[in-house]
């Protein structure tokens, strides 16, 4: 990589970053990704995990981006089936509401009309009694009814991220984790090339480029910082926690959009891998990015009000399983309230820094492939480039591909102890149709094919697969955003130990550092605990 000059280097392995590099590649652009950390280790994992139009956007008038959003919704449907799926969400609709049933039935209209061509059912309205009799663990006190509507979720980004990555790292691009920039060199007002360091091996490089797209996220302003000596802030960020619970008492079977009585600010209650997913707060943001976290006042809020709405479930601190909080990059607003500034992305032309500098600022995971397009778009105006169509909107992920067969080829599989039918889920929905590359990876290793856990749901070729193709670098990496073990309820802490053990051995860890990466997963993991 010394000798080669990128078109783009990409700063930030998020959704952005990731969806840019893929359709970036895709058109015949040399690509680099720098990420800091891991993939998807920032605002992208810490959100609600929905694709959706965003109802609560049309309060605000921004019916543009409601639009964009929902003609996406579609796309990522059909581009990544395995990992975004339909998902039901009930709007309870109470008396002493600030928002009435007449406005909320307006809103549920006007997400129809503006869902034109989608494969979902519109919304129904539902009377008092047959909501309870649906969700009987629903408070009764001053309910009218309930609205019902359909968006999609997905249920691990980090594996959405990671896709739009091994898509791009196929189609030529280079990714490069756990690499900080250090300096954006600009040499007569153009964008030359770009210091950085890998932090595992405490190497430093130097990577020439024509392009530079910062899609650092909440990060955005520190990188441009590398650029320029001035504290000009682009950025704003809004703070958004969620908390994780199991089953409770009066449960609701769909998800539920919920009024909070505290602030009138709208939360969710997602079921959610085998769990239930509360949040989100957003409150502004100014601290160390590097350290955000929940709070125990954000997540006694969130338990308040949803025992206020399912008055049995009596969650208490005890009961949350782990707590996750990001920080949203959006445009920076002094004034207002923080749930009315804008969701939309902008991309940020530095014409007075330097030719050849993009700036991302906010942007959703559902809208991610069209920020992609419109970026690309303005990078091949900025280099001079006359390049092909963007294919992202009809070209399949990688996992999209060959789920009937990834499913025969799992239930055929001869494992022992054998493979459950809980397995061939969790595969398919970690995998889709790359669990046919995974069980092919372990070739005629059978000690590869065996299950590691009491469920017989994880199998040992996971981890070394993740390590060697997957580009995960730590234990962290491994359980937590590559086999989605670390969302469990427990964190999947029961196999750490097995888990290091197949890493030491493929990556050739010695004792030492295999006690390291424990050590650094079991902070990790403790630092989700309230």
């Amino acid at each position: 990589m010394a000798d080669e000059l990128f078109d783009v280097a990409i700063i930030g392995a998020g959704i952005n970053g990731s969806g840019i590099a893929r359709d970036a590649a895709l058109r015949g652009l040399r690509v680099v990704v720098i990420e800091q950390d891991d993939l998807c280790s920032g605002t992208s994992a810490a959100s609600s995990r929905l694709i959706h139009g965003g109802l609560r956007y049309l309060e605000f008038g921004e019916f543009p981006l409601v639009f964009e959003s929902l003609r996406e919704r579609i796309v990522l449907r059909r581009i990544a089936p395995h990992l975004v799926k339909p998902l039901r969400i009930t709007i309870p609709i109470y008396a002493s509401a600030r928002r009435g049933k007449w406005l909320i039935r307006l809103g549920m209209i006007a997400y129809d009309l503006l869902s034109i061509g989608k494969s979902v059912a519109n919304h129904e309205m539902l009377d008092r009694a047959e909501i309870l009799a649906s969700e009987p663990g629903l408070a009764k006190d001053g309910l009218i009814g309930a609205a019902r509507y359909f968006d999609a979720q997905v249920e691990f980004a980090e594996r959405l991220v990671l896709e739009n990555l091994l898509a791009a790292e196929s189609a030529g691009a280079e990714i490069l984790t756990y690499h900080r920039v250090t300096r954006i060199n600009i040499e007569a007002a153009q964008v030359r090339s770009l210091d950085c360091i890998d932090l595992l091996l405490q190497q430093p490089r130097q990577i020439a480029a024509k392009s530079v797209v910062n899609a650092a996220g909440p990060w955005v302003d520190s990188v441009l910082a590398l650029a320029r000596d001035d504290a000009r802030r682009l950025i704003g960020g809004t703070k958004g926690s969620h908390i994780v619970v199991g089953a409770f008492a009066g449960a609701p079977r769909d998800a539920f959009y919920v009024e909070a009585a505290m602030d009138g600010r709208p939360f969710f209650i997602i079921p959610w891998n085998d769990q239930y997913l509360i949040g989100t707060t957003d409150s502004r943001f100014v601290g160390d990015l590097a350290t955000v976290r929940a709070t125990r006042d954000e997540a006694d809020y969130l338990l308040t009000e949803t025992n206020r709405v399912f008055p049995q479930a009596n969650l208490s601190i005890a009961d949350v399983h782990y707590s996750y909080a990001g920080v949203r990059p959006l445009p920076r607003r002094d004034r207002g309230p923080e749930s009315s500034i804008t969701r939309r992305h902008i991309i940020r032309r530095h014409r007075k820094l330097a030719r050849g500098l993009l700036s991302i600022i906010g942007g959703k995971l559902t809208t991610y492939r069209n920020l992609a397009e419109q970026t690309v778009d303005r990078l091949a105006r900025l280099l001079g480039r006359k390049l092909p169509a963007c294919r992202t909107r009809a070209t399949l992920l990688p996992g999209a591909y060959r789920i009937d067969t990834a499913r025969a080829k799992l239930l055929s599989l001869s494992t022992e102890p054998p493979l459950s039918s809980a397995g061939v889920e969790r595969l398919l929905g970690i995998y889709g149709g790359r669990a046919i590359d995974l069980i092919e990876f372990a070739g005629t290793d059978r000690q590869l094919l065996r299950c590691i856990d009491a469920d017989n749901t994880v199998l040992a070729i996971e981890t070394v697969f993740a390590l060697r193709v997957e580009m995960a670098r730590t234990l962290i990496d491994v359980i937590y955003r590559r086999l989605m073990l670390g969302l469990r309820a427990d964190q999947g802490r029961p196999l750490y130990a097995a888990i290091a053990a197949i890493a030491a051995n493929a990556a050739s860890w010695d004792d030492s550092r295999q006690a390291i990466e424990i050590a650094a997963l079991t902070d990790y993991s403790n630092s989700l605990r309230l």
